[in-house]
């Protein structure tokens, strides 16, 4: 058991991906490919499961779009039978003839048969076998690294979430540094998944110069959610020194590449960066206050990579509209009172437009400002927050004096009851 991860190969979160492309009728020009990479999958690694589920006419989650071959289907199954048999084979002389080492070796090929074949609950009651026969601490947080994955592969949010706290109790005991860094990955896009951007946010950031998790993702999906999670939730100041100037995210975004080259980040494959420039302006535009270039960006942005990421897509309407909201609170701090039609202009939008999209923020308080289309200007009240102190002390005051009123009129009753 030495210190390099184990278990990290299956399942390949790749495929998942290539699912949900499937899934989306928007991206019917994608299809053609995902459709190659699944297919291909499940024939080179005798994927049964994954075809059952996948494939499987009336229940099939692409049983439209991958055609269903029974034939195909028993001569996979029969591989894995055979394949099964053996581990079974090799696990019980190991049982009979051989020493721990090797019964912990035999039901790890078994758990790892299953992930590769990705068969979710035979995959996870493996694991589990596994971890009750493995002393290594590292080896058991693999394990339920491991079993993250898997539920990942499925968007299970729940199983993820209870053996992110598993893995974390492992961690605290006795976690190697690598495999600290590797869990952070993982807790941050847990969190992203989950729309908590602002805890992801840290998280991610952190794990880009020290990121070895490539088998949860690749590194340039890993800028482009730390960029997204960062710009949406840090302050200003924050968001200028780990998003804007960072060394990390520089190297990969589009135009910065050269420059950014003689920074000490060392990364063997970038990968492919094809459309971070779209990335790269929203940052720099957001934070320069070109509003103009950041809605244009912004929608650049929703199109390339919100719409076509399997994490980001169910939350791409709520991340326009905070972006959008973000940027007219960072406009409207600088004003006691803005016209209507300079505002509109500085975003390249129509004033009916602009008038519309803020009424959507002002009601629920998200924006602290209000409307006077008679005169056409934007008056903004924000909070004064010597008065919310103080009326929040007067509430807190009158709530204490109602509850030592009750509990004198409690005190003197007894009182009697004793006389």
């Amino acid at each position: 058991m030495g210190s390099d991860p184990q278990y990290a190969s299956y399942p390949n979160l790749l495929l998942s991906q290539h699912i949900f492309i499937l899934q989306q009728p928007t991206l019917s020009a994608q299809h053609a490919a995902s459709h190659k990479v699944l297919t291909a999958s499940i024939k080179e690694h005798s994927q049964a499961p994954l075809y059952y589920y996948l494939a499987r006419k009336g229940d099939g989650i692409l049983a439209k779009k991958i055609q269903w071959d029974e034939t195909l289907y028993n001569e996979l199954k029969k591989k894995n039978d055979d394949e099964l048999n053996g581990y079974d084979q090799e696990l019980k002389e190991a049982e009979e003839k051989a020493g721990e080492s090797e019964i912990v070796a035999a039901v790890g090929k078994k758990a790892e048969f299953w992930a590769r074949v990705v068969d979710k609950e035979k995959s996870l009651a493996a694991y589990e076998e596994l971890l009750t026969k493995t002393a290594s601490t590292g080896a058991k947080i693999d394990i339920v690294l491991a079993m993250i994955r898997m539920q990942m592969f499925f968007d299970d949010k729940h199983g993820v979430a209870k053996n992110i706290e598993r893995a974390q109790r492992l961690v605290e005991s006795g976690g190697d540094w690598d495999r600290r860094n590797r869990l952070k990955s993982y807790t941050g896009l847990h969190l992203l998944s989950i729309r908590n951007f602002t805890d992801a946010a840290p998280l991610l950031l952190e794990s880009l110069s020290t990121f070895t998790s490539t088998e949860v993702c690749t590194y340039t999906s890993l800028v482009l959610y730390a960029v997204l999670a960062g710009t949406i939730s840090l302050d200003r100041v924050d968001f200028k020194k780990k998003v804007v100037d960072s060394a990390e995210v520089l190297a990969v975004l589009g135009s910065k590449q050269t420059s950014a080259s003689g920074d000490d980040v060392e990364m063997a494959d970038i990968g492919n960066t094809e459309g971070f420039e779209s990335l790269e302006t929203l940052i720099n535009s957001f934070y320069t206050c070109d509003y103009k270039s950041f809605f244009l960006s912004l929608a650049e942005v929703e199109e390339k990579f919100l719409s076509r990421d399997r994490v980001l897509a169910e939350h791409k309407p709520w991340f326009v509209r905070e972006m959008r909201r973000h940027a007219y609170t960072q406009l409207l701090e600088s004003y006691r009172v803005v016209s209507l039609q300079n505002m509109a202009d500085q975003f390249g939008v129509s004033v009916d437009w602009l008038d519309r999209d803020l009424s959507k923020f002002i009601p629920s308080k998200k924006l602290n400002c209000t409307i006077d289309r008679v005169n056409g200007v934007i008056e903004t009240n924000r909070p004064d927050d010597k008065n919310r102190q103080y009326n929040e002390v007067v509430k807190q005051g009158d709530q204490l004096l109602t509850k030592l009123q009750k509990f004198g009129q409690a005190v003197r009753l007894r009182g009697s009851e004793r006389a």
